[in-house]
C-alpha cells in the first residue's frame, strides 16, 4: 500500500469488518482454497508462499488475498502468519464500500498488483 498515507482502519470498523488473530506459523489460507475475503495486516507479518517459496512478506498496512476477491477464483498462494499477527478480513461488499468511500483505495490495490506483476516479470 501507499507508504505515504497510512490506511485509516476506522472505515473497516464502521463496516464491522472482523479482526482475526493468528499465532506464528498458523495458516490464514492455503493455495487453491476458495476465497471470499482479502486481508489487511493490522500488526505482525504474513508470508505469502507458493511451492515452498516466500513471494512476499506483508506487514502492517499491507494487503493480501485480493486476487480471489477480485476474480472469484481460488487462492493463488498460501498465507501463513510469520509472527503473532492481527488482520482485518475484508469481504467483497466491504471492499466495494471502501472504494465508494475512498476511491484512491482502488488505485492503491491496482498499484500493488502492478508492482507484483513487474517483480514477476523481472524474475522470468
Amino acid at each position: 500500500m501507499d507508504e505515504d498515507r497510512p490506511f485509516d482502519f476506522s472505515i473497516l470498523d464502521r463496516l464491522g469488518a472482523p479482526y482475526r488473530q493468528f499465532d506464528a506459523g498458523e495458516k490464514v489460507f492455503l493455495e487453491d482454497e476458495p476465497g471470499s475475503e482479502m486481508y489487511m495486516v493490522r500488526s505482525g507479518r504474513v508470508d505469502v508462499i507458493t511451492y515452498g517459496s516466500v513471494l512476499e512478506n506483508v506487514r502492517a498496512g499491507g494487503i493480501f488475498g485480493e486476487l480471489a476477491l477480485i476474480d472469484d477464483g481460488p487462492r493463488s498462494a498460501a498465507a501463513i502468519a510469520a509472527e503473532p499477527t492481527e488482520v482485518v478480513a475484508i469481504s467483497k461488499p466491504a471492499f466495494l464500500a471502501i472504494i465508494r468511500d475512498d476511491p484512491q483505495f482502488a488505485l492503491r490495490v491496482m498499484g500493488l498488483l502492478a508492482t507484483r506483476i513487474r517483480r514477476m516479470n523481472k524474475d522470468v
